[in-house]
């Protein structure tokens, strides 16, 4: 280890290369899963040192953990409590974002925040259009395929991906950075690398689409007596304004309530209590409002909902500014919190099922569970759903870990085993989840992405777990 240390730092210099358990403790723990022991934190800050770290470690017979800005949920960016891995940092790796405004895309190191993406690109009127609560890095928004709030508009990052360089576990170099909308020609490589945790490979840069950024935002909350009603306001919203629909996000009465008593939300908007849900409708242009008015496209496509035949299943419609009611929505996660232990589970089931499952998760969680609220609130728009189960941390007993497994296997059976669903709608696949991952995945899919790791990692170098 001493030896590969002192390779290290000749390749990437005194500064980065970390072993003090000081500074090392950012690098083993995670948002909120995770944390492990490592025994040292390496920063390359361009791709051809991350591919020359990765053989360094490859030669030394040295685990590598890859590592963005460690904002995931499933504990996937963190090593193991072994004490012997490197944790690869892209931290440094933030120097390029190449603009190609007539192109439509950005080329940018894997090491580049979003917030940082979209501060170049606001001066040409662009925008990344992945919206998020966190501030990731693009290598590890890439290699989880985040969705976030606006995916029902923009799609996930797979959808906004035109090339990829990554590097191998045994510090290959693949470059393939192309800018082409359109390239039919065989093996798709780059997506080989979106949303496998950074088990295949390194990203190091990336091609991405970006879209002209918004002239016209306009949003406003409707207050639904249940799901069902969610699910017809959002039919009406899709036949009436469709690709004007840009978010459309939902916040039950149990998460609506924790805001309202731990949110620092200035006043109530409702009349009393909260409604069974709030559904919060934005839609937004880059047309200029000469060419199309939003507010009277919104008015309009509401009145026709209230007019119909379900307009029974709303109660009200709120007027105000948008960024108030995301400051609701964004309010939820934290508000809970204050409420007992939560179990967020970031789950998607067919829209048309949203409320079905939504319903029977809530009847069964009652009968077997019973102290376990559902807080449930999240991305309808494109079937997701955060499903929080909130309880005193004093029913997990003696077992808490073991509780919690009973929790989550019983919600993830039903999810996936009776509502064709996905147990990880954005969060990808890490140790927090892999026993759904080994639970639910056919033996076929098992071997194959067993097989593809043969061929890039053999020796299984990177990472802390496996898909195969």
């Amino acid at each position: 280890m001493q030896a590969l240390l002192e390779s290290l730092r000749t390749i990437v210099g005194d500064d980065g290369v970390l072993t003090d358990a000081h500074d090392l403790v950012t690098y083993e723990k995670g948002w909120r899963y995770g944390a492990g022991r490592a025994a040292a934190a390496v920063r390359p800050a361009t791709p051809q040192a991350v591919a020359d770290v990765l053989a360094a470690c490859h030669k030394a017979g040295v685990r590598v953990q890859p590592m963005g800005a460690n904002t995931g949920l499933v504990g996937a960016s963190n090593p193991d409590a072994s004490g012997a891995m490197v944790v690869l940092s892209l931290e440094r790796l933030s120097r390029t974002i190449d603009v190609q405004p007539v192109d439509g895309v950005a080329l940018v190191d894997a090491g580049v925040t979003l917030s940082a993406l979209n501060e170049a690109l606001a001066p040409h009127g662009l925008m990344f259009p992945i919206d998020l609560g966190a501030d990731p890095q693009l290598g590890g928004m890439i290699a989880t395929n985040t969705g976030g709030s606006r995916l029902v508009r923009y799609g996930d990052v797979r959808a906004n991906l035109l090339g990829l360089e990554v590097a191998l576990a045994d510090g290959t170099l693949v470059s393939r950075l192309t800018r082409l909308r359109k390239d039919n020609t065989g093996l798709d490589l780059k997506q080989l690398f979106v949303g496998t945790s950074g088990l295949f490979g390194v990203i190091t840069r990336a091609v991405v689409r970006v879209t002209p950024r918004p002239r016209q935002r306009v949003a406003t909350l409707a207050c639904a007596r249940d799901g069902e009603a969610v699910l017809q306001l959002l039919a009406t919203l899709q036949a009436h304004v469709g690709e004007l629909l840009t978010a459309y996000e939902v916040v039950s009465k149990e998460a609506l309530g924790a805001v309202l008593r731990h949110g620092s939300y200035e006043r109530n908007p409702f009349q009393g209590e909260p409604p069974a849900y709030a559904v919060l409708i934005e839609l937004s242009t880059a047309l200029a409002p000469e060419v199309l008015h939003l507010d009277a496209a919104l008015e309009h496509t509401l009145g026709l909902h209230l007019e119909g035949p379900h307009s029974g299943g709303i109660d009200d419609v709120l007027v105000g500014r948008a960024d108030d009611f995301w400051h609701l929505r964004h309010q939820v996660s934290e508000s809970l919190r204050e409420e007992g232990a939560v179990i967020g589970l970031d789950l998607s089931v067919p829209r048309s099922r949203l409320a079905e499952f939504t319903e029977v998760i809530r009847a069964r969680l009652a009968a077997e569970f019973p102290g376990v609220r559902v807080a449930d609130f999240g991305h309808w728009g494109d079937g997701g759903t955060h499903l929080n189960l909130v309880h005193d941390r004093a029913l997990g007993g003696a077992d808490p870990a073991g509780f919690k497994a009973r929790l989550q296997t019983l919600v993830y059976d039903l999810c996936v085993g009776s509502f064709d669903g996905s147990y990880s709608a954005e969060h990808c696949v890490g140790p927090h989840n892999l026993a759904a991952y080994q639970r639910h995945t056919s033996d076929t899919v098992k071997a194959v992405c067993s097989a593809l790791r043969d061929t890039l990692d053999p020796q299984r170098r990177l990472g802390t777990f496996d898909l195969g």
